[in-house]
């Protein structure tokens, strides 16, 4: 089913996203990428902040977007300093009402550096989208870096493995299924794989989760007409099941449900620490 694991060397890997060119079902229309840049403006200025990292997420970040897929933008944004010298609590996420075909949400630094910390599977699928907004490269460098080195096998396998057990389970059951959600159940699978084999993080596209661990041309073959159909249907086109899909599906979950993964060793939090920190220092004075 799938390809040997790699050397040691290569499972290190958490591949630059920022200065790849972005493969033909990436590319953002000039005239949507401007408005987001625009909408990202002003969020700094309405909350006064700075956003560090912006990207693409879901299905145009994966590589399976339909004509008719949403624009989901996330992002990293951080305070001045007088923000993290308050005994309350503050607010740290900014969500904006979805408007047409735009999500746009971020989370704070201090956030999400907590959340790196603790293995968060999403926050590094970010550090790794092809599709990216906007970039600080000194904060960028260091938190991929972090992301390398605090890498928590064992939480991405779970979070992977639990998310494509429940859309299997959710939404291949019936006589007619909306073919989109098969990529939603295949793409958390393969991550679940190559973590398993000793990859590193899992890439955020689809078609190198696809060409690195699939080895069966019939099973190839399929999930190539997949993408095709996806990539030129509306997001609620309905299909009948695919069988061949359907048997890898339920092959690997069955044998991946014995696989355990040895518990990493969790961060000090240190580095964190230390990235929170100068960031906050520099971002301040920049904004001075």
């Amino acid at each position: 089913m799938t390809a040997p694991p790699p050397s040691p060397a290569a499972s290190d890997n958490l591949a630059p996203a920022v200065g790849r060119s972005p493969e033909k079902p990436c590319a953002i229309a000039p005239a949507i990428r401007t408005e987001i840049l625009a909408r990202l403006a002003a969020i700094e200025a309405a909350h006064e902040v700075r956003i560090l990292y912006a990207c693409e997420s879901g299905s145009r970040g994966w590589g399976f977007a339909s004509p008719d897929s949403d624009y989901d933008v996330r992002f990293l944004y951080v305070h001045p300093l007088a923000w993290y010298l308050r005994v309350r609590a503050q607010r740290d996420v900014i969500e904006q009402p979805i408007s047409g075909d735009l999500d746009i949400n971020g989370w704070e630094l201090r956030k999400a550096l907590g959340l790196l910390g603790k293995g968060n599977a999403t926050l590094i699928e970010w550090l790794d989208s092809p599709i990216v907004y906007r970039a600080d490269p000194v904060f960028l460098a260091a938190l991929r870096a972090a992301a390398r080195r605090l890498h928590r096998p064992e939480r991405s396998f779970h979070h992977y493995l639990h998310m494509a057990r429940g859309n299997a389970r959710a939404y291949l059951g019936g006589e007619r299924v909306r073919l989109k959600k098969y990529l939603y159940v295949l793409r958390p699978l393969l991550a679940t794989c190559w973590v398993e084999q000793g990859r590193g993080p899992a890439p955020m596209r689809f078609e190198t989760l696809v060409e690195t661990l699939i080895d069966e041309p019939a099973l190839r073959a399929a999930i190539a007409e997949l993408l095709r159909c996806k990539r030129a249907v509306g997001e609620a086109e309905y299909g009948a099941p695919l069988p061949l899909l359907n048997a890898f599906i339920e092959r690997e979950l069955l044998r991946l449900e014995s696989v355990t993964l040895p518990a990493k060793v969790s961060s000090d939090g240190t580095e964190l620490d230390r990235l929170l920190f100068e960031t906050v220092l520099r971002v301040t004075g920049e904004m001075a």
